[in-house]
């Protein structure tokens, strides 16, 4: 996977794409980055990016030239057909089922925009997917364009120690991960299910899926509408009804 950003700070970036899980999977050659500052490709004499709104309005938009010219670069350089990526609070909210699906691109291309928003021919020519990482609004598109990229990158083969950990995250599945507990078993008067220390790994799996419900049913209870539960989980949401009411 090849990773191009598009941002006026490219200085925001480096130290996350240069540090833990992301540092290393590029070092193994899962992906590689390129940091493109959009400003070098403006016509402008000033280099400006930016220019009020027709209509009149608060804030600054980001000219249409600098962005389409940028693009234009890194994906003639590539000679691919990539994923142009929009950072908006205006997208769709962002899921793990959408890393999922970005996890599979060869070439993705992230535009990180700044002030009061984008010239729409942007949105409406250039992007191939206009992303949201949550319901408010940030100073710039960076800091949600790394939350994206690291979520997508972890999901890269061999990126992860274990080949598992990413298939059973949290949302993976369509619930919430179970607990955890590691050593010691008893910390403070404080202790760890015995049903984990048993060694009856059928036991331990049960457990691990009620507590999965019970955790999604507790504090997301949104996500089990969209949830597809089979005989035994319902069986379990059942159950974690009834010690409710208790």
């Amino acid at each position: 996977m090849h990773i191009d950003i598009l941002t006026l700070f490219p200085e925001m970036m480096t130290g996350v794409l240069d540090s833990s899980m992301l540092k290393k999977a590029r070092d193994k050659g899962k992906f590689s980055y390129n940091l493109v500052n959009f400003r070098d490709y403006s016509e402008n004499k000033h280099r400006k990016v930016d220019d009020y709104p027709y209509g009149g309005g608060a804030g600054m938009v980001l000219t249409p030239q600098p962005i389409f010219d940028a693009v234009d670069a890194v994906t003639n350089e590539k000679e691919t057909s990539p994923r142009i990526i929009l950072m908006s609070p205006q997208g769709e909210r962002y899921t793990q089922q959408k890393a999922e699906e970005l996890a599979h691109v060869e070439h993705l291309v992230f535009i990180c925009g700044h002030y009061e928003g984008y010239d729409e021919r942007i949105r409406e020519y250039l992007v191939t997917d206009e992303i949201s990482i949550g319901d408010y609004v940030l100073t710039g598109g960076e800091l949600g364009a790394m939350v994206v990229l690291d979520s997508i990158v972890r999901l890269l083969p061999d990126v992860l120690g274990n080949t598992e950990s990413a298939s059973r995250d949290s949302f993976s599945t369509g619930l919430l991960e179970h607990p955890h507990y590691t050593r010691p078993a008893n910390f403070r008067g404080m202790t760890a299910p015995e049903v984990l220390l048993s060694g009856n790994h059928a036991n331990i799996a049960t457990w691990r899926k009620r507590e999965s419900l019970k955790r999604t049913y507790m504090r997301r209870r949104d996500l089990l509408d969209n949830h597809t539960l089979s005989e035994t989980e319902k069986k379990l949401i059942t159950r974690i009804k009834d010690d409710e009411k208790l």
